[in-house]
């Protein structure tokens, strides 16, 4: 039998600072990577037109389109690939900032190369762990469906799009309907072993993911605040 060798997770790195462009492109080529590298929004679109990436490290502070802008757009058509934002603004509001735009994950330079390694393979694992589902496997509440097979979200058959940390999130919610998780539990079933290095990252999902299921985000009937204690998920919606 023919030794079948296992592809490689492909990533791509935009940054427009050569050295580290270099330097990260040999150091996770020795992790095992497929890694290309760009210097800007430009040859980042010509590249993702020839290649499907697993993943994007992504600078924010780039010469022309910044990062914030590029997660936006990237994120309105593809919502599978992890995007890791890098950045010298280490500040809370850019982190939630960079969060928002639908980043998986938010490390400030400068950083130890180890670190950031952790924060790939973890952002590849959640993509690669999602629960698996059986054939037909539908939830329905409301006006919507979730397909797990087909990894989508639609509204009334029209598609709603999620980032790959909305979807995994709604996952969990929707497979523990009435009962309370706290953040702690929700970040378990979300990272394992390895937790968001900010603590607000859940809040964060859960208000992006409202002003995309509910009607009145800040009267949310489906995924519902529970003071003190988490949030939880009710798919009567009410």
């Amino acid at each position: 039998m023919a030794n079948v060798t296992p592809m490689r997770p492909k990533i791509l790195v935009v940054d427009d600072d050569l050295r580290l462009r270099d330097l990260l492109k040999r150091y996770l080529t020795e992790q095992g990577f497929a890694v290309d590298t760009v210097p800007d929004a430009t040859a980042m679109d010509r590249s993702l037109a020839r290649t499907r990436y697993d993943l994007l490290v992504l600078d924010l502070m780039l010469p022309g389109e910044d990062g914030f802008a590029i997660c936006r757009r990237l994120r309105a058509h593809d919502a599978a690939i992890g995007i890791v934002m890098l950045t010298a603004r280490g500040e809370d509001v850019d982190r939630i900032a960079g969060l928002e735009t639908g980043a998986d994950d938010y490390i400030a330079k400068p950083f130890n190369p180890r670190e950031l390694l952790a924060r790939i393979r973890a952002v590849l694992r959640r993509a690669q762990n999602r629960p698996a589902a059986e054939p037909e496997t539908v939830t329905r509440f409301g006006q919507f469906e979730l397909d797990l097979n087909a990894h989508r979200l639609t509204r009334d058959g029209k598609a709603v799009p999620l980032t790959s940390g909305e979807f995994d999130l709604l996952v969990i919610l929707v497979a523990h309907p009435n009962k309370v998780l706290d953040r702690d539990r929700l970040l378990d079933l979300l990272t394992g072993a390895e937790r968001s290095p900010f603590d607000r990252s859940i809040d964060v999902r859960v208000t992006r993911l409202r002003g995309k299921i509910e009607q009145n985000p800040s009267e949310p009937v489906y995924i519902k605040t529970i003071w003190g204690k988490g949030y939880m998920f009710c798919p009567e919606g009410a």
